[in-house]
């Protein structure tokens, strides 16, 4: 089977004797039999740890789940700088999250947690960071300073939690460089491992926003309001 990673500025190509395997598994191989200094990051192996993810043919996948193709082209993540090969430095992503003052700043005494309270963002605790939706984010492309999906989606896990005794002081913190920012492409959801729709969590945000008196400010000149169709809580309205 042949395979062609990017390193430095071209591909590479690899003629490898094995069949349906993971990504990983032919990187492993490839790195201890063929090619010693293929460079490439890898941890849990069972997709929990997202730090194996990758391009693969211009679509990001995470390494360990991934079932090798003939004639795959394998590369980094873009938008994010490249240490070697396949290994990229994902801290300016991560310093979204600080930014976005992504965590209960001040916990509700009073609001106690139900199962089916813990629901309303089950989905949004399973994001494993692997930074795949930074990769296909056009916006995160031409700007380093949106807050970007997976920071988003946490501020929303934590808006949605009514343990949250500070809820204005994160809707101010994502309007600028934040929920306005984001074209709603759906990209991010296409290529998260986890099933996560940052562009619905986006959306339920700017709801939340519009009840705190903001709107897209590309509709200011306008004059009306903000109709994003979704009620306080982030629940439809229609």
């Amino acid at each position: 089977m042949k395979i062609s990673i990017k390193r430095e500025f071209d591909f590479i190509e690899y003629d490898v004797d094995m069949q349906d395997v993971t990504l990983l598994e032919m990187l492993n191989h490839i790195k201890s039999e063929v090619d010693s200094s293929l460079a490439y990051s890898s941890g849990c192996r069972s997709s929990v740890c997202g730090s194996c993810g990758v391009r693969v043919n211009e679509k990001e996948v995470l390494a360990c789940s991934y079932k090798v193709q003939e004639g795959d082209k394998i590369e980094p993540l873009k938008n994010v700088p490249v240490i070697r090969d396949l290994v990229v430095s994902l801290d300016k992503a991560y310093e979204t999250n600080a930014r976005a003052k992504a965590w209960i700043s001040e916990y509700n005494s009073q609001a106690k947690q139900t199962h089916e309270d813990e629901k309303i963002n089950e989905t949004q605790s399973d994001c494993i960071l692997c930074a795949s939706c930074y990769s296909a984010c056009p916006v995160y492309a031409v700007n380093e300073e949106f807050l970007g999906p997976f920071a988003l989606t946490r501020v929303w896990k934590v808006v949605s939690d009514k343990r949250e005794a500070e809820l204005k002081e994160k809707i101010d913190t994502i309007q600028t460089n934040g929920v306005w920012d984001c074209t709603l492409c759906n990209e991010c959801t296409v290529v998260c491992p986890q099933g996560i729709s940052s562009k619905a969590d986006i959306e339920k945000l700017r709801a939340k926003s519009s009840q705190y008196g903001y709107m897209d400010p590309n509709f200011g000149s306008f004059g009306g309001g903000f109709d994003s169709g979704f009620g306080f809580d982030g629940t439809p309205s229609f």
